[in-house]
């Protein structure tokens, strides 16, 4: 099953109307000719923390969601994403709370990373972890077994309670990858027909390494997976947030890769007015990706853009991003700040608040990205054109709930009588439709402070100018009959 050349919404299962029932009405009854490319469907199963990534299992969807027959009911009509975090799994999962009960003799410790596969002894070094891209200050939990009253330390790459609530998978076990293929045989009579490997770049423990992306031992895990998902016609995609080469790498490799580059890109072209940076990164950029601008996390920075930006220049773009709202995620290990001490790792904010609210900016914004190659995925507060949710934070004391706003049945229908999201839609419309889009594509020559690509197929072809001191911007095409017409968004 080929990945569709057209636009992906992504929404949480209960973002749109409050569970899956309703996510499925609003999608056919608003958007069933829109989101042609599919839905990627973030965490529907049940999990205990990080709003979904800290799942029990992926056998079942959450109660308070829906069914799997939900899914497969949105699976008849719009090619169906999910998520697998293959690095970790949830502490209150059955498999981890019998560890917590019977220790070493539970049928599942294979399952986990005590610390004694990591270091002989089992006990943490760190001079060790100091080399490691750490997600929280050590990379561990303790944990007490019932049964014996012996503590044990596990890997846990992420979490911000101690212990953590995402223990690490051993994906080295057989087990492991056992229970792996259980799960995308399950995804296959489900009619999920994409699947993102979510945090893949941290499955590989290797003392000596930043135990990140941890190369050439990644590729035998990819080459597994990706065989395994082939064989079942679903298609993967590998989520790593990286220095961009290795993204690269990844696609050398033929896999599907995000674009990760392209929202921190396109922002800097359009608060500077200048296309300098986003056409310096078009020259060597693969064409086999996924591209967003916004999603549940934030705007990637480092290590996204390591090599790609100058981190003076960096600060002051980021400090814009503050002063309209947003917030950041910081890079904890030292030895992967910058050499200046620039440590932002995410700036958090929505989009299309970060562009200061400005319709023209912001439409200008979504066609450089469905311009440039690759399938585009919209993030449902950016379709929706909504603003940073500071209340969710409040609520939640969690910086990434500004751009998770819960939109009820009512706000959907009112902020589809927004013009801003009424001409989304129709450009949206126009990526997924017109047939230069599967062609070639060509950067056309330009001033500094213009935009101007191209697509062309057979006799069909497509030109973008955007005018970056007004953020004006037509799309020229050749019409049906021949002839020459003019779009402004």
């Amino acid at each position: 099953m080929p990945v569709k050349n057209q636009v992906q919404l992504i929404t949480y299962p209960d973002s749109l109307g409050g569970d899956l029932k309703a996510l499925k009405q609003v999608l056919f009854q608003h958007f069933s000719d829109v989101f042609k490319g599919g839905v990627h469907i973030l965490p529907p199963f049940p999990s205990s923390g990080d709003r979904g990534f800290a799942p029990l299992t992926y056998l079942e969807i959450e109660p308070s969601f829906g069914t799997w027959d939900d899914i497969r009911a949105i699976g008849e009509r719009f090619d169906v994403l999910v998520d697998v975090m293959v690095n970790h799994i949830s502490r209150q999962s059955e498999y981890f709370q019998d560890f917590l009960r019977k220790g070493r003799q539970s049928a599942y410790a294979d399952f986990f990373l005590s610390l004694d596969k990591i270091w002989e002894d089992g006990q943490p070094v760190q001079e060790d972890i100091a080399k490691m891209f750490l997600r929280r200050p050590v990379p561990y939990s303790t944990f007490t077994i019932e049964e014996t009253g012996e503590e044990e330390k596990v890997w846990t790459t992420f979490g911000k309670q101690d212990p953590s609530e995402q223990i690490d998978l051993d994906i080295g076990s057989d087990k492991v990858r056992q229970l792996l293929i259980d799960i995308f045989n399950n995804f296959k009579k489900q009619n999920v027909k994409i699947v993102r490997l979510d945090a893949v770049g941290y499955l590989i423990k290797k003392l000596g390494t930043s135990c990140f992306f941890v190369e050439p031992d990644i590729y035998e895990f990819l080459d597994w997976i990706l065989d395994l998902a082939k064989s079942l016609d679903i298609e993967l995609l590998p989520e790593v947030h990286a220095h961009y080469t290795i993204q690269y790498k990844l696609a050398e490799h033929g896999c599907w890769i995000y674009d990760f580059i392209l929202p921190y890109t396109v922002l800097d072209a359009l608060i500077y007015k200048s296309n300098v940076h986003l056409y310096s990164y078009l020259k060597t950029r693969p064409q086999k990706q996924f591209t967003m601008l916004d999603c549940h996390d934030g705007i990637p920075v480092k290590p996204d853009m390591d090599g790609l930006i100058d981190s003076k220049e960096a600060r002051k773009l980021v400090d814009l991003c503050v002063e309209r709202g947003s917030n950041l995620s910081l890079i904890v290990s030292n030895e992967h700040k910058a050499e200046d001490g620039f440590d932002v790792h995410q700036i958090r904010c929505s989009y299309y608040s970060v562009l200061g609210c400005d319709d023209d900016a912001y439409l200008a914004a979504r066609a450089i990205q469905f311009f440039v190659p690759g399938i585009p995925q919209v993030y449902y507060v950016g379709l929706l054109a909504g603003e940073n949710d500071l209340e969710r934070i409040k609520s939640t004391g969690e910086g990434r709930e500004i751009n998770r706003h819960n939109f009820s049945l009512e706000e959907i229908e009112k902020s589809l009588e927004k013009n801003v999201v009424q001409r989304l839609i129709k450009l949206i419309k126009f990526r997924n439709e017109y047939e230069a889009f599967d062609g070639e594509f060509t950067v056309l020559p330009s001033a500094t402070d213009e935009i101007r690509f191209g697509w062309k197929k057979d006799h069909q072809n497509c030109q973008l100018l955007i005018d970056l001191k007004t953020y004006r911007t037509v799309i020229e095409y050749i019409g049906e009959t021949g002839e020459v017409l003019e779009y402004a968004l």
